[in-house]
């Protein structure tokens, strides 16, 4: 479709930061702006959001419009979703990128749907082709990879982390227009009063993080000397959570453990399972420990761009392609030598 109009849509968290995803989602509208040979613009929502732009003022946005204000430095639905079509209705835009956030994924649908638009989420990859956009998502667990292409516009297209590099441009200095937005009733009769977190898991995942650590229910088995040694396995875990960045995930098999059985590790929880019935993350590179490589749970390692496996047994699924490397020994072991190194002894 000729003389597209391309809007990357971005917020800032509470502190007026912007998170690692909008950087790759503009670079996925300078890619998208080349293959049709258009230009975007940009559009900023949130606390300190003429800083953020500066931030972003030399990834070549022809325009930048910006949300701010108290109203929006908190996720909230009813402002959120006026704050989009504000910004989506002055930039003219026909496509609109916006990073897989929680904030976005739960106020762009309205946003869409009030503009008369389409959305699509889980978004791989878009792209120009045969002058028009047309963009790859995944079906049935990410077991499937779907292209299509739409004619309905405003669309509006969520890009799921990991599936472009984050800009890392110099920042610059921008001149942005601030966007008047016309709260409607229910956000001015509503009030952000805080952020609550699960109560398990929710401080171990972490979407940024350049590993993924994940734990199997090996951990919890009978080890060598015939007895199972849960607490220490928590604390093996938790110590390499501790020194380093990594995000941690689970195998089913270990999150459906319950304590009738045994010990559990109990900072483990649903919100960590990797795998078909799970989360796909795109972390650059993946450490699987005490889990067998089975398909239901590769599956979810299948954007982690590096995989390596800890396993006693050789004949495991991850020696069987799946990872690019497979340490044939005691994850224990291993993980305390490890932990060892990052303290420096």
């Amino acid at each position: 479709m000729a003389n597209e109009k391309i809007l990357v849509l971005v917020h800032t968290d509470p502190e007026g930061a912007l998170p690692r995803i909008a950087r790759e989602t503009v670079t996925g509208a300078q890619e998208l702006a080349a293959g049709l040979g258009a230009a975007f613009a940009l559009g900023v929502i949130g606390t300190r959001a003429a800083e953020a732009a500066s931030e972003l003022a030399g990834a070549g946005a022809s325009d930048i419009l910006t949300v701010s204000g108290p109203e929006f430095e908190a996720s909230r639905y009813a402002s959120d979703a006026a704050a989009a079509e504000a910004l989506a209705r002055e930039s003219g835009a026909t496509v609109v990128l916006a990073p897989a956030t929680a904030r976005f994924a739960r106020a762009l649908p309205g946003a869409a749907h009030r503009l008369g638009g389409r959305i699509d989420t889980r978004v791989a990859s878009v792209a120009a082709a045969e002058g028009k956009v047309r963009l790859q998502r995944g079906y049935y667990r990410q077991r499937m990879v779907g292209t299509l292409t739409r004619e309905a516009r405003p669309w509006f297209v969520v890009v799921d982390g990991g599936a472009y590099a984050a800009w890392e441009g110099a920042p610059g200095t921008a001149a942005p227009r601030e966007v008047p937005v016309k709260l409607p009733e229910s956000a001015r009769r509503t009030k952000v009063l805080g952020v609550v977190e699960a109560g398990s898991g929710a401080s171990t995942i972490r979407p940024d993080a350049p590993l993924l650590f994940v734990a199997g229910a090996g951990w919890t088995k009978k080890q060598g000397d015939g007895a199972a040694h849960v607490k220490e396995a928590e604390g093996l875990i938790r110590d390499f959570l501790d020194r380093t960045p990594a995000s941690l995930g689970s195998s089913k098999s270990l999150v459906d453990q319950s304590g009738g059985e045994g010990e559990v590790i109990s900072f483990m929880s649903h919100l960590n399972q990797v795998g078909q019935t799970g989360a796909s993350p795109r972390h650059p590179k993946g450490l699987a420990t005490c889990c067998h490589g089975e398909e239901p749970h590769v599956v979810g390692w299948r954007f982690v761009r590096e995989r390596r496996a800890v396993n006693l047994d050789p004949g495991c699924g991850w020696a069987r392609g799946k990872a690019d490397v497979l340490y044939v020994a005691d994850a224990f072991q291993v993980m305390a030598r490890v932990n060892a190194l990052l303290a420096g002894g």
